[in-house]
């Protein structure tokens, strides 16, 4: 009886020990767990914190300084709730002239719309546009000023005029010896490179440096690389300073607060918006005309058969012409497509192939928007995307080599 209960006592004791070190190591792996879900929480939830709202770190470069300011409606400080423009001016910052892009500094124009010069009825300040025949600042429209700040949302396409204005400002301050300070912004397509390099040959507003469509750089990060590379007129180089974000980098999603432009209402235009501009360079219409703009794509000649998807375009804010203005348009409904991680070029190859009016599909634009008169061809000819996109692959391998040169975020 005594050797049976020293043999349970024993095996009660083991028993124990076990038990013990199976909830110590239960506990240890459910922290454990508990600690990395709260880490990726963490990350998940950091807010970008854009250059524009470190006002600290850039207010010393402004002090007692006549500055001009390049901006438009996306120049915001949410944290402020309050425009760039009225917090430089509230913080005792000489604002004397401020430049604005297309669409204009309260970004409604239409898009190739003249913006005139003006006045901000609410600051007075002169306002100065850098669209149209102007797209370059001269140099007595920057006489006076000590030093320019470029605030404006981009949406990482190559065919966004916002970076080419961008270069134009960066040129005209390196000539007359003005420093040009950037004020980072996410790319909301930053997280893919893609697209054909643009030649040199087919070179335009849409599209002035040798980068594909889509080149997943920041504002800031692209500054860098035109200075960099030379890109400005007679290789001038514009004393540059980058005020970058807190808590980004290029694969974290980011919802603009603002919507960019009239015709990029939302992200899922914005995601959309480097496959679907391939449409304005042909006669079919990518929802300009409707509040679905560059979410949609139709014409009155594609098939219902192929294309059940009916719209109407009709004059709105930032198109007051649409294409088939008014006419019933066939075509696909993309507002439930997952987000784009390459730039589908299915949409435009089949509508090319159905729609019965190939000769008159593309229009002269379409080379100015893809940078390059093969995609066009290569379209006529009948390749299919898969051909097209291994065509695309030794230009953006030479151009990732070159883009990690001016990264600032991982």
């Amino acid at each position: 009886m005594g050797l049976t209960f020293f043999k349970n006592t024993v095996l009660l004791v083991a028993l124990t020990i076990f038990s013990c070190g199976s909830s110590v190591e239960k506990k240890e792996q459910s922290e454990g767990i508990k600690e990395n879900q709260e880490s990726i929480t963490n990350y998940e939830i950091e807010e970008i914190i854009v250059g524009a709202e470190q006002f600290q770190l850039y207010s010393d470069l402004l002090k007692g300084k006549n500055v001009g300011v390049v901006a438009n409606q996306t120049s915001f400080l949410e944290s402020e709730k309050q425009h760039l423009v009225d917090f430089l001016i509230s913080n005792r910052i000489a604002v004397k002239k401020v430049f604005a892009p297309e669409h204009g500094f309260r970004g409604t124009a239409d898009a190739g719309e003249h913006v005139k010069d003006g006045v901000d009825s609410k600051t007075g300040v002169p306002l100065i546009s850098l669209y149209g025949s102007n797209k370059k600042p001269s140099p007595a429209q920057l006489k006076g000023i000590d030093v320019v700040v470029f605030d404006i949302q981009d949406v990482g396409a190559r065919f966004y005029t916002y970076i080419s204005t961008l270069h134009y400002v960066m040129e005209a301050c390196a000539e007359a010896g003005i420093p040009v300070i950037v004020l980072d912004r996410p790319n909301p397509n930053g997280h893919y490179i893609d697209g054909p390099i643009l030649e040199k040959e087919n070179q335009s507003f849409v599209g002035m440096h040798p980068i594909p469509v889509v080149h997943g750089m920041t504002i800031g990060e692209y500054a860098q690389m035109i200075n960099g590379e030379g890109w400005l007129n007679n290789n001038v180089k514009c004393a540059l300073t980058v005020i970058k974000m807190q808590n980004y980098d290029h694969q974290k999603e980011y919802s603009l607060p603002i919507k960019p432009s009239p015709n990029l209402p939302n992200d899922q235009a914005i995601n959309l918006y480097p496959s679907l501009c391939f449409f304005e360079g042909t006669f079919i219409n990518a929802g300009r005309g409707t509040e679905m703009q560059f979410q949609v794509f139709g014409a009155p000649s594609l098939p219902s058969s192929k294309y059940p998807f009916e719209y109407t375009p009709q004059a709105n804010e930032g198109s007051k012409e649409p294409k088939f203005k008014n006419q019933l348009c066939h075509g696909k409904d993309l507002r439930n497509e997952p987000r784009l991680i390459k730039i589908n070029l299915e949409w435009l190859i089949d509508a090319y192939n159905v729609n019965g009016k190939k000769k008159d599909f593309f229009n002269t634009f379409f080379v100015k928007l893809a940078g390059t008169d093969k995609l066009q061809k290569q379209i006529e000819q009948g390749l299919s995307e898969e051909e097209i996109r291994d065509s695309w692959k030794e230009g953006l391998d030479g151009f990732q080599k070159v883009r990690a040169k001016y990264l600032l975020y991982r």
